[in-house]
């Protein structure tokens, strides 16, 4: 049961669309328990189950965050303003974040990380004092490329100094390698979960729609909050 009262309400999740699910040719009988009705050829999910395990995902985190845990926030969908709405949710929360593409190994492999993140400061670090205008151009063009590469895909990470102690997962199905390294090295899960996912992988599985903007928004949103009021209970 959830020990706070979030605000999460019935009708502002079907004006977001959280309910709508797959195709109902594309699904997971798992998910069986999670649906409610099947409406024009989809599946629609069940909202008071979504609104309970999201409660218990937004105490989960409040909790968390009030001991000072740190958070990853991982979303690379395939639209741009989903994947615009990771970021904006990661620095509200003060989260870290991975938006873009997730490099294989990046939890498990954490040695190799950490010497990409050495090197995505560094060379920031040279940027910033004027180091590359004293270079060929050629040299100079080398390293903005491979500082432009690192940003793009290690950005979001870039002050993660240790594995994070939780991890938001959007799109299960999408960022399976992301679930897997997580369940490997035993960091608890939070994650999204449409009508084609398995409800047995994340330690927290929210059924709602993966897709929609709006739908991911109000997730986010909801769980965001949550870490904010916890990290106004922090006491360093």
């Amino acid at each position: 049961m959830t020990t706070r009262y979030w605000n999460i309400d019935l009708e502002e999740m079907i004006k977001a669309g959280v309910h709508f699910g797959h195709d109902i040719k594309k699904w997971n009988p798992k998910m069986a328990p999670y649906i409610s009705a099947k409406r024009k050829g989809i599946h629609i999910t069940n909202l008071t189950r979504t609104a309970r395990f999201l409660s218990e995902a937004c105490d989960l985190v409040f909790h968390a965050a009030s001991r000072g845990k740190h958070f990853l926030i991982v979303g690379t969908g395939t639209k741009n303003e989903a994947a615009d709405l990771v970021p904006s949710a990661a620095r509200r929360a003060r989260c870290h974040y991975v938006n873009k593409k997730w490099l294989g190994g990046m939890l498990t492999n954490w040695f190799t990380t950490e010497m990409r993140l050495q090197k995505l400061r560094d060379l920031r670090a040279e940027q910033k004092m004027g180091k590359f205008n004293g270079l060929r151009k050629r040299d100079a063009a080398i390293l903005k490329r491979e500082l432009s590469t690192l940003q793009t895909y290690l950005g979001g990470i870039k002050y993660m100094t240790k594995l994070p102690d939780i991890v938001i997962i959007i799109d299960q199905q999408k960022e399976y390698t992301a679930l897997r390294e997580c369940i490997i090295l035993g960091i608890p899960t939070i994650s999204l979960i449409d009508t084609n996912c398995d409800p047995d992988l994340a330690d927290i599985s929210i059924p709602a729609n993966d897709d929609g903007v709006a739908s991911i928004r109000f997730i986010l949103n909801k769980l965001v909050f949550a870490i904010c009021k916890g990290h106004s209970r922090y006491i360093t």
